[in-house]
């Protein structure tokens, strides 16, 4: 849901530079009338392939085009994304959003996994949240059927101020697989990044797209930027904590329903800065100490924080129903693979050890010396 009274882009600039207070004020009025204050979300983050990324993004670590700090990992084991996500759970996260460094997802052997990943954990009683580049109908409708409760995939910044930023991905591509997602069933999550030299009427543009959409995102998370050395964006300056309570308030205004995710940045605000935008409307933190590459404040620091405020985690599935998780035949034939593969040597470790119990050492003659 939008709220109607703020059409143009004239009243929204209004709304994000009225007097501060007030308009925390405003957002906490309306963030109380559809939500629980006293209730913010927990999710963890995992890079489920990390690195290697041939976009260009000027703010990410990940792209193979620049010279950063990250090393490349392949696909995750599923058994290794399950653990984790277990650990997440029993630490209060009700979300977990795994992230791939691909352009877009390619019907092969790492998307069957990523299937299945979402397969065990919608098991485990958590929303699944996936961000793995661009994605066609079929491919959103084969992770809707295998229990993916959302899909992240942020425009960043405005229209205009996008190639600024990225060349190597098209603005009406992100949309594309916004509304891949959105017919296939799937939350959309959607927001974007405020630090990257943008202007504020890049900011209310952003905003404005989503409210052109026939339902706005589910979601919206608003990113600070983590300048990374390395990256084209590395020398850009911490965005001030008033820009991020004002970019939280205005867009808890403009979208009432919508859950508005404190994400990316947290390390660089205070504590008190970070209370002001849950009074402005933010109602969901990532936890734990990294955002798929960049830092991020320590789980026991979020719950003291928690403590200090009053506040307490959000229970999955609080803003929609847990999604039914349905068999996959791509997944199915993968673990038929598997299981033959360890069959196979399995029989060739018996036929091994067999092997070595009919072993016999050969029986040299003994020698009194060696005659040169």
């Amino acid at each position: 849901m939008e709220n109607k009274k703020y059409q143009s882009k004239e009243a929204i600039l209004e709304l994000y530079n009225s007097p501060l207070l007030e308009l925390i004020y405003k957002a906490a009025t309306v963030h109380r009338e559809h939500h629980n204050p006293n209730e913010v979300q927990l999710s963890s983050l995992i890079s489920i392939k990390t690195g290697g990324c041939p976009e260009d993004c000027g703010y990410c670590p990940q792209s193979a085009k620049y010279n950063t700090e990250v090393e490349p990992h392949k696909m995750m084991e599923v058994c290794d994304v399950v653990s984790q996500a277990k650990n997440a759970k029993a630490n209060g996260a009700s979300r977990l959003c795994m992230g791939a460094a691909w352009k877009n997802i390619r019907d092969n052997r790492d998307f069957d996994k990523v299937v299945q990943m979402v397969q065990e954990v919608t098991n485990l009683d958590m929303e699944v949240c996936c961000t793995l580049g661009m994605m066609t109908e079929d491919q959103a409708q084969r992770l809707k059927n295998a229990g993916l409760y959302a899909y992240n995939h942020n425009l960043d910044s405005s229209r205009e101020f996008y190639k600024d930023i990225i060349s190597t991905r098209e603005y009406d591509e992100r949309l594309e697989t916004i509304d891949n997602a959105k017919k296939a069933g799937i939350s959309v999550c959607s927001g974007g990044i405020i630090g990257m030299g943008e202007s504020v009427e890049d900011r209310i543009g952003m905003l404005q797209t989503y409210q052109l959409m026939e339902t706005p995102p589910d979601s919206i998370p608003i990113n600070a930027l983590v300048a990374v050395e390395g990256t084209p964006l590395e020398e850009q300056e911490p965005v001030p904590i008033w820009d991020m309570i004002r970019m939280i308030a205005t867009t808890r205004i403009l979208f009432p329903t919508s859950v508005v995710r404190l994400s990316a940045g947290r390390t660089q605000m205070s504590k008190e800065g970070q209370a002001l935008c849950f009074m402005a409307g933010a109602s969901s933190i990532f936890a734990g100490d990294k955002l798929l590459t960049t830092p991020n404040p320590e789980y026991n620091d979020d719950m003291e924080l928690f403590k200090l405020l009053g506040l307490t985690p959000t229970k999955p599935f609080q803003n929609g129903e847990k999604p039914t998780v349905g068999e996959d035949t791509g997944v199915n034939e993968m673990k038929q693979k598997n299981a033959e593969k360890e069959e196979r040597l399995a029989a060739r470790s018996i036929q091994f050890n067999k092997a070595g119990d009919d072993f016999k050492p050969r029986k040299f003659s003994e020698v009194d010396s060696i005659q040169e």
